[in-house]
């Protein structure tokens, strides 16, 4: 990177740090008791019409039906818009805006994954903002106007989606995939519910699992940390590497299940100030082009950029490496066995080491796309170009 780009890189992200505290920031408020508790909550808010969110394959396998219940026994009315994709589109946001308008709706459900949860809060800025296209929401507090009520119910122990202020929508017209930032789209409410997770295949179990961890390693390595992201990150690495693989093995163990949607919600925490790096950028254009799962993109492209940082994160995965119980006589030892230890979890759980499905002659786009995700905003421990962003996806293509 040009020492021009390089100054006014880091000049941003210092100026943005210091601007972060003043900006309105919020925790979910935790609805204790679980999915069966939160129809008695919403009507205590005088809520009388909510829109769920989710997609076929949640509301295929019945996990939504005694929500639904629930609210309508309670006189409350539910429209249910499940056609949310993965990587979610512009599309759904009009099309769950329109039912959203349609039900005269006054709060959000979202249930579900990374998808339905940003399908929700985006339909939720539309809301805020009728007259501001979701393409002119892009980047950060374009929408700076508050949502109505989110309550987000996770189904996956992964994208902390409950705890942050992003959003991530695809262009399905021309690829784009690029994240929305606001603290209006923190939810105001969250469920974790243990059990609602037991059924997760394990190939979504171990995805979204590394992608708590790819969360919580790129906001503890980067720039703008605060002590409580530190301990928030220190917390969700702890429980990743004690539960993940537990989880994996067994997914009716609730003990490791409900301590796998802990360790995302901490690390959604820990991200949404902090924020995330290069891993996010590439993995982002993998979905807008490729429809790549995200948790799979970030597990399996998160070993090479630990590695491609060099010294610049010894000490802090050194630090990584000492809460997950990983020994080593020196903090670049620690740091190499550390990196070790995420390309075993991989290995374990049957996630690949490069991905097969990237075009060569897409590259110098995606590389271009990333670049104007992660700089100037991300605050990564090693600023990289576009020429060596396109270097990386050729070390993560088979």
């Amino acid at each position: 990177m040009n020492i021009a780009k390089r100054l006014y890189s880091r000049a941003y992200q210092k100026v943005f740090k210091l601007v972060m505290p003043l900006l309105p920031w919020r925790k979910p408020e935790l609805i204790e008791g679980g999915i069966a508790a939160l129809p008695k909550f919403i009507k205590k808010k005088c809520i009388d019409s909510v829109l769920l969110v989710t997609d076929k394959g949640i509301s295929s396998l019945g996990l939504t039906t005694p929500l639904i219940k629930g609210l309508k026994e309670l006189s409350i009315k539910c429209a249910v818009y499940d056609k949310t994709v993965p990587n979610p589109t512009i599309d759904n946001i009009e099309e769950g805006l329109k039912v959203y308008h349609e039900n005269k709706c006054s709060a959000i459900i979202a249930f579900g994954g990374g998808s339905p949860m940003d399908c929700a809060k985006i339909i939720g800025a539309r809301v805020a903002r009728p007259n501001k296209s979701v393409q002119k929401m892009k980047g950060i507090l374009k929408i700076l106007k508050p949502t109505p009520p989110i309550f987000a119910v996770p189904t996956t122990a992964g994208t902390g989606s409950e705890a942050t202020l992003a959003a991530v929508i695809t262009n399905s017209k021309t690829h784009e995939k690029y994240p929305i930032n606001d603290p209006v789209l923190i939810p105001k409410y969250a469920v974790l519910d243990p059990e609602i997770t037991v059924k997760l295949p394990k190939h979504i179990t171990s995805t979204t699992g590394m992608d708590a961890l790819t969360h919580a390693v790129e906001a503890y390595i980067g720039g703008s940390n605060t002590k409580e992201t530190k301990e928030m990150a220190k917390a969700a690495v702890k429980l990743i590497f004690e539960n993940l693989k537990k989880a994996y093995d067994n997914g009716e163990d609730i003990e490791a299940r409900k301590n796998m949607q802990l360790a995302s919600y901490y690390a959604g925490i820990a991200f949404t100030r902090a924020y995330v790096g290069y891993v996010h950028a590439v993995a982002h254009t993998l979905g807008g082009f490729y429809n790549a799962p995200h948790g799979l993109a970030n597990a399996v492209i998160l070993p090479y950029f630990l590695e491609e940082y060099g010294e610049k994160v010894w000490k802090s995965l050194a630090e990584l490496a000492d809460v997950a119980g990983i020994e080593g006589a020196s903090d670049e030892e620690k740091c190499a066995n550390f990196i070790k230890a995420v390309k075993d979890l991989n290995k374990y759980m049957l996630i690949p080491e490069k991905l097969d499905f990237i075009k060569e002659e897409d590259i110098p786009l995606m590389a271009k796309r990333a670049d104007a995700e992660g700089n100037p905003l991300y605050p990564v421990p090693v600023l990289m170009d576009r020429q060596k962003l396109e270097q990386m996806y050729y070390k993560i293509m088979k």
